[in-house]
């Protein structure tokens, strides 16, 4: 059975990287009969990540028999593709032995990143499991504030004098037995190891043995001190497509070294967590959590968002009378209030990842709430048009028309000014606009739409 059978089977193409269905029944009959032969023959081809994923899918008492069969053949890389919120549990079910050699495998990098999301107890397990310099360098990478680019980069480097020429580079690293089992560049040192720059190792094998290391140097090169937040990181990985850099102390000197797979994981785990923040659901959610857990996380945001109904409550109540005697105001104002936060909504979304992504800035901020607004009245026209004729046609009033029509304009425009300006003002005063943003957008927008639309029905239509 091959790789490609295991994962996709017959499935479509858009699933070619998913777990086959059949495969994971099949994985779970070998489980529930204690067939360790059947499950490790199903399992041996399949790619690190997606055995993480299969332990992710089923149930804890599943994953305990999964894993106490398949021990002997564990590799490390699935402790380092697992979700945090079950990797804690695989751990406590491996064998010390098998956990001892799994952990032995991984790069520096990945280990603190083991580390990182388990107690101390484990931790220190871990820790005892390690040769004496490996150790040591896990120790030091995790002395490092956490989510800093010391956290994130591996301690394996392969580096070179500037005095060096291609020759030498290579015979180097021909004769070297701890060479990093992934990487892409050499880095250039001076005496007192400040790197100077990085060489690709498909321009020194290009190259002929007496070319000087510098003459080969790129271009493009970018030294990340340890203390940097991961986050700013990924953002110099991506806006110049960077492979790898350097990471130096506060000396300057060249202590490790972070790569673009590393980097993508930090930009990857910043966008899920503005969308799960954005949802109000918590940073940390998943799949895998308990209901308690689940519950603890979703109930705060819950507790807001029934304030600001409240709120918006509040306002309705003011015009009792008014929907009293014209039950129409009762039908039509929700639609109102709904354009109004999907509206906001987008807004929102737009300038939360514009914030994210450093696009959105002192310098354009106003440009951009301009063309927020632009569209919120743009739309809020064409939208009035259509729900003013709605309204004449439904309840045969052209007032009533023109009231939702001059509603809609108006509860678009604020809904446009409020997605971009709330996360604005909430990211100058230091809070993230992904977590708080959402509740005030739609408690703006509620109470603007139906402000505007009762308040305009009462003075208009009573």
């Amino acid at each position: 059975m091959s790789s490609g059978d295991n994962i996709s089977g017959d499935v479509s193409q858009d699933d070619a990287y998913h777990l086959d269905r059949k495969l994971v029944a099949q994985v779970l009959e070998a489980v529930e009969q204690g067939d360790q032969q059947t499950l490790t023959s199903l399992l041996e081809d399949l790619h690190a990540a997606d055995i993480a994923d299969l332990l992710e899918q089923i149930d804890s008492a599943e994953r305990t028999r999964l894993i106490h069969l398949y021990d002997r053949e564990f590799d490390g890389e699935i402790l380092s593709e697992l979700h945090e919120s079950i990797r804690e549990e695989v751990i406590s079910i491996l064998n010390p032995a098998v956990l001892a050699e799994a952990v032995r495998e991984l790069e520096s990098d990945d280990v603190v990143d083991l580390l990182e999301d388990l107690g101390e107890p484990q931790q220190e397990a871990i820790l005892e499991v390690l040769e004496d310099a490996d150790r040591v360098a896990v120790e030091q990478s995790l002395s490092y504030p956490e989510s800093s680019a010391g956290r994130l980069m591996q301690r394996e480097v392969v580096m070179a004098p500037e005095h060096w020429n291609v020759g030498q580079a290579i015979d180097y690293m021909r004769s070297s037995d701890d060479l990093p089992e992934q990487f892409y560049h050499v880095v250039v040192v001076d005496p007192r190891a400040h790197p100077v720059g990085n060489v690709t190792l498909g321009r020194i094998m290009a190259s002929k043995r007496e070319v000087p290391l510098t003459d080969l140097m790129e271009d493009t090169f970018q030294v990340i001190p340890a203390d940097q937040d991961e986050e700013d990181v990924a953002y110099a990985f991506n806006q110049y497509h960077l492979i790898s850099a350097p990471v130096v102390d506060d000396e300057g000197r060249l202590v490790g070294v972070i790569t673009i797979d590393d980097a993508m994981i930090v930009l990857d785990e910043e966008h899920e967590e503005d969308i799960l923040r954005l949802a109000g659901v918590g940073e940390e959610s998943s799949l895998a959590d308990r209901v308690i857990e689940t519950t603890k996380r979703r109930f705060p945001w819950l507790a807001v968002n029934l304030v600001t109904a409240v709120l918006a409550s509040l306002v309705i109540a003011q015009f009792e009378a008014a929907i009293a005697q014209i039950v129409a105001l009762a039908v039509l104002m929700p639609i109102v209030a709904s354009m109004g936060g999907n509206a906001g909504t987008q807004s929102l979304t737009v300038a939360v990842r514009a914030i994210a992504t450093r696009d959105l800035t002192g310098s354009n901020v106003w440009r951009v709430i301009r063309r927020e607004v632009l569209v919120g009245l743009v739309n809020g026209v064409i939208f009035a048009i259509v729900m003013g004729l709605v309204g004449l046609a439904w309840f045969g009033s052209p007032m009533l028309g023109v009231v939702i029509a001059v509603a809609m304009v108006v509860n678009l425009v604020v809904a446009g000014l409020a997605g971009t300006v709330i996360p604005v003002l909430l990211e100058k005063a230091g809070v993230d606009p992904a977590l708080a943003s959402g509740a005030f957008v739609t408690t703006v927008t509620d109470v603007v739409g139906f402000f505007a639309f009762l308040g305009l029905a009462a003075a208009v239509l009573l």
